[in-house]
C-alpha cells in the first residue's frame, strides 16, 4: 500500500507526519528511529533497532579479530 505525507515545520526545523497505519505497520512508535538507506529507486525507509545495532557492532569487532580462526573453523 502506498502512503503520502507532507513536509511540514516543526520549531527551526522540517518533519514529516507518518498516517497511523503506516505507523502501525512498521511497528514504530514517538521516540522510535527510522533509517534511510538510499537505493537506486530513491530511498529505503526502515525501523532501526538500537540493540540490534549494538549487537552488529559486537560482532563486526569479534569477526575481525577472529578472522583466522573462524576461516580454519569453516574448513
Amino acid at each position: 500500500m502506498a502512503y503520502k505525507s507532507k513536509i511540514r515545520r516543526v520549531g527551526n526545523s522540517l518533519g514529516i507526519l507518518l498516517p497511523k497505519e503506516l505507523l502501525e505497520e512498521m511497528r514504530v512508535q514517538e521516540g522510535d528511529e527510522l533509517s534511510f538507506d538510499k537505493t537506486t529507486g530513491g530511498y529505503k525507509v526502515s525501523a532501526s533497532d538500537p540493540r540490534f545495532e549494538r549487537l552488529m557492532a559486537a560482532y563486526k569487532d569479534v569477526a575481525s579479530r577472529y578472522r583466522n580462526t573462524f576461516r580454519e573453523l569453516a574448513k
